[in-house]
């Protein structure tokens, strides 16, 4: 079995994610183009790949998603939700958000994300932000950004990328603001990609890729409540416990 690699040409054209490795490696080469980036989602088709190397896209067996209606709120984290100062925005710092989470951190969804969040990943997805596909959470903290998360949004699907934190518990506010606001909006669950130990404590459960494109074939064609082209708002009750 060889790798596919993608024309530049071609900005659509995916193998069938069934042709993937064991370990999820599913194509080589192409761009990072927001076509191609938005295709790539909508197959259930990530990029990852080391700063210098050739674009890899990937399409693990199984896929981690968190039920937006299903996060798990401990004792500690209600507190926090309840008491502390940090307050949560969405969309306000997307270019902060995105290179915080490209620097070391000891939590998040990929420990070692210092090595794929390189310039050429940060300058498409601030392409799709600046296009209106992709979104930030932030957590400010006396007017210093402490933490947050950002992803993609095509229809009802919320495709997280990665979360960073500098004060404890900020990534999980960021997360828990996030769950009830897209619940609200329509959104059944969020993308996490491959499994984490930490996200896992939160809720998140491993289904197969057959199950996770069923997901998306139903909801990314679907019109979201919302208009997703654009800055996203955080209804100013929420993170809350319910």
């Amino acid at each position: 079995m060889t790798i596919t690699w993608l024309s530049l040409t071609d900005d659509g054209l995916f193998p069938p994610v069934n042709q993937s490795f064991d370990d999820g490696l599913l194509a080589a080469g192409g761009d990072l183009s927001t076509t191609r980036l938005l295709s790539a989602y909508r197959q259930g088709i990530f990029p990852w790949f080391n700063r210098n190397d050739p674009i890899l896209w990937w399409s693990p067996n199984p896929r981690l998603i968190l039920w937006t209606d299903q996060m798990k709120l401990s004792k500690s984290l209600k507190k926090t939700i309840r008491t502390t100062l940090i307050t949560v925005t969405f969309d306000q710092a997307f270019k902060q958000v995105i290179t915080a989470c490209s620097l070391p951190r000891q939590e998040g969804i990929d420990p070692d994300n210092s090595t794929w969040i390189h310039p050429d990943m940060i300058a498409a997805y601030n392409k799709l932000h600046d296009q209106g596909y992709a979104h930030s959470v932030e957590c400010w903290l006396d007017g210093q950004l402490v933490g947050g998360l950002y992803g993609i949004a095509i229809g009802h699907v919320f495709f997280g990328e990665s979360m960073f934190s500098t004060v404890s518990d900020s990534s999980k506010l960021a997360l828990v603001a996030l769950c009830q606001q897209l619940q609200r909006w329509g959104f059944p669950f969020i993308d996490c990609q491959i499994y984490s130990q930490h996200l896992a404590s939160l809720g998140a459960l491993e289904i197969t890729r057959n199950d996770f494109i069923k997901q998306l074939d139903k909801f990314c064609s679907q019109d979201p409540k919302i208009n997703n082209i654009g800055l996203w708002q955080l209804d100013p009750d929420l993170p809350t416990i319910l």
